[in-house]
């Protein structure tokens, strides 16, 4: 039986007058690549924000490497954050930090202990395997969009976290880059055995990163399972809507 590495059941989330999480109830399985897809606005990113301890849900239960998160205190919190690791949809970098210090600075927080030589070694072996070793010295304002992605990505990596979180990772992007940013997702999935939930409201991506998709959709989710199986055979009007608007009238 494969595991379920993140359960969420019957959570409700609002803010104020607006209702964006209505009764949400989810499964991730360890070493998946899950879509979360939706329109912009429609709750994916609190989703991921509550799984994390960001935010706090009115009602539900959302468990996390076997623990409810709402219960945990501020030290128990923090150790879970440890082994997941958020992409987020800026990158986020410090643009006063250099690439190499950018990625060393989780490791100075988080780690005890490392010697120079330990630290060089891992920001050199994870920018290497976003395939931007080139870049360690240079300052975010010298990196294209994709290039603070990808450094992005390897600044989360390098803690080696269990659960990958990406929000809406190739917004903004060029569709070329937004390919690489794909693949890349695909070879972070293989090569650190990483489980994980991408955030999109971007179609091709969860086509090409998706073991399986859930579309959320006024506050639930209306389908999930395989792209094809979802999209070919929607009889829901808003996903069919959703699917021809990004893949039929482009």
């Amino acid at each position: 039986m494969i595991e379920s590495v993140v359960q969420v059941r019957n959570l409700v989330k609002s803010f104020d007058d607006l209702h964006v999480l209505r009764g949400v109830d989810l499964d991730l399985f360890r070493g998946e690549n899950l879509v979360v897809l939706g329109k912009s606005g429609s709750g994916k990113s609190v989703l991921i924000k509550i799984m994390v301890g960001l935010l706090t849900q009115d009602e539900g239960s959302v468990k996390v490497l076997g623990q409810e998160v709402k219960n945990l205190n501020s030290k128990e919190l923090n150790e879970l954050r440890l082994k997941i690791g958020f992409s987020f949809q800026a990158s986020a970098l410090y643009d006063s930090m250099t690439v190499r210090e950018n990625l060393e600075f989780p490791l100075v927080r988080n780690v005890k202990g490392l010697s120079k030589q330990e630290k060089d070694k891992m920001v050199e072996e994870v920018l290497d395997s976003v395939g931007l070793l080139q870049t360690i010295n240079q300052m975010p304002s010298q990196l294209s969009g994709g290039q603070r992605k990808r450094i992005g990505i390897a600044r989360t990596l390098i803690l080696q976290p269990e659960i990958m979180l990406y929000d809406e990772p190739t917004a903004g992007l060029d569709p070329i880059t937004c390919m690489d940013i794909n693949n890349l997702i695909n070879q972070v999935n293989e090569k650190y055995k990483t489980t994980s939930i991408i955030i999109t409201h971007d179609l091709t991506c969860a086509k090409e990163t998706g073991d399986r998709v859930a579309v959320l959709l006024d506050g639930a989710f209306g389908a999930s399972g395989k792209f094809e199986d979802v999209f070919e055979n929607a009889e829901d009007y808003r996903i069919k809507s959703f699917y021809d608007y990004n893949f039929i009238k482009q």
